[in-house]
């Protein structure tokens, strides 16, 4: 229910653990040993959990929830693109040349900057893409 909303809290930078697979008995079990907030838009979870421990979701819509959270835990600081928006791992700087033959031909010719997750192994430039993903951010950075 929430998966909209984990991609772009990525995006900013935030650490956000999702996965649509996690029991909601999982979901506690790594919230509480990681120390972190479940975000939820699940009436009948939420009433399982305690104060503090959670923050339900209001909106159906991305830009709202985006606004919600960072409201909620008065987060003002990103470090835009820094997070594998797809497994959340932090990105690391690669040099050009390690990733010629992983990016299109254009890509390498028009990019200086590279960056891969070491997670997952995909990897990221600030191409067009990025500019209309910020455009889309609910927020002024």
């Amino acid at each position: 229910m929430v998966g909209k909303l984990a991609r772009w809290l990525r995006v900013l930078g935030i650490d956000v653990v999702y996965s649509n697979t996690l029991t909601d008995d999982e979901i506690l079990r790594i919230a509480t040993s990681e120390h972190r907030v479940i975000l939820t838009r699940d009436v009948a979870f939420a009433a399982r959990l305690s104060s503090g421990q959670f923050l339900f979701i209001e909106s159906d819509h991305y830009r709202d929830q985006v606004r919600q959270v960072l409201r909620a835990f008065d987060i003002k600081d990103f470090n835009v693109f820094s997070r594998c928006l797809e497994c959340n791992a932090g990105l690391e700087s690669v040099d050009k040349q390690t990733i010629a033959d992983r990016v299109p031909p254009y890509v390498y010719q028009t990019q200086e900057r590279f960056a891969i997750c070491p997670s997952c192994k995909r990897v990221y430039w600030r191409g067009t893409h990025a500019d209309q993903m910020l455009k889309r951010l609910p927020i002024q950075l």
